[in-house]
């Protein structure tokens, strides 16, 4: 059976994605891939300098927009910028961070992954024609959503658990978002992916013995960017794609490997906990979605 690459995309001439943390890492090659199709890609950057440097190797079909998913502010800026998209691709994120606090007020991780993402998608979901793709991880396994405490401001902090809770939320997100937009018959699907393990600068930013740990297990088992990237430009850019569905790589454990349809804990399927889980970011962002 032949494997599904990045040179299987279709021609994407005259459709526009959004690519969050398209400045390096997964979103920098799923920016050149869509590009190397033919898109016009949104590089939606903290770094608008890295940005640039890799949007001038794209082409004229590419643009860097400042956004800084930490700062609610800068989403909202953001967005108003946007026009129309055809594609949202929710890749940016943060991993294993000492505890530190966005701009307003949110524990990085979960105000980074989820909220950021959550706010910038309410707010583009009228604009968008096509698909909102969502990158999780396979580390949603070990998270846990706190509903009365997903900041931390009470319970002890502990780095990875707070990963695992930001990438659990992502696949409630996905799949909650997934069935308001088919209760309101609604042309656009939600869709979520992850990389296996991959090797990006995500890793080693703990600030710990675990940055060298994470290295050399990086240099010795990791996939590179490109393999990781694959699943999320699946789901992003293939029309079989349904809704709700969710993809990461078809070898053993999900590390390593091509596309394939996945499935998730029964965490991510709790429809009271999605609900829990959306009405929550509405009241923390002032995002409220509208189903037309």
């Amino acid at each position: 059976m032949t494997k599904w690459t990045a040179q299987d995309i279709e021609d994407q001439h005259g459709r526009t994605f959004v690519v969050t943390g398209a400045n390096s890492g997964l979103g920098e090659v799923a920016a050149r891939a869509l590009g190397a199709a033919g898109a016009h890609v949104v590089l939606a950057c903290r770094n608008v300098d890295k940005g640039r440097a890799v949007a001038s190797e794209i082409g004229a079909n590419a643009e860097v927009r400042e956004l800084d998913l930490a700062d609610l502010a800068s989403v909202r800026e953001f967005a108003a910028g946007i026009d129309s998209v055809d594609v949202l691709i929710n890749n940016a994120g943060v991993m294993a961070l000492p505890l530190r606090r966005t701009a307003d007020g949110f524990e990085m991780q979960f105000g980074t992954n989820h909220l950021g993402h959550f706010a910038l998608t309410g707010l583009l979901l009228d604009k968008v024609t096509d698909r909102v793709a969502t990158m999780s991880s396979a580390l949603h396994q070990v998270g846990a959503i706190d509903p009365k405490d997903p900041n931390y401001q009470r319970r002890k902090y502990r780095r990875w658990p707070a990963y695992g809770q930001s990438k659990l939320a992502n696949l409630l997100f996905t799949y909650e978002l997934q069935r308001r937009l088919a209760a309101a018959r609604a042309g656009v699907r939600a869709v979520a992916a992850h990389p296996g393990y991959a090797s990006t600068n995500l890793q080693g930013r703990t600030e710990s013995f675990q940055d060298r740990l994470m290295k050399l297990g990086g240099d010795l088992l990791a996939q590179s960017a490109e393999m990781g990237a694959l699943p999320m430009l699946y789901a992003a850019t293939q029309p079989k794609v349904i809704g709700g569905a969710y993809y990461g790589p078809d070898g053993l454990f999900e590390q390593h490997g091509y596309p394939r349809q996945v499935s998730s804990n029964g965490k991510s399927r709790d429809e009271a906990l999605a609900a829990t889980l959306w009405d929550l970011p509405e009241e923390l962002t002032g995002v409220t979605y509208r189903f037309v």
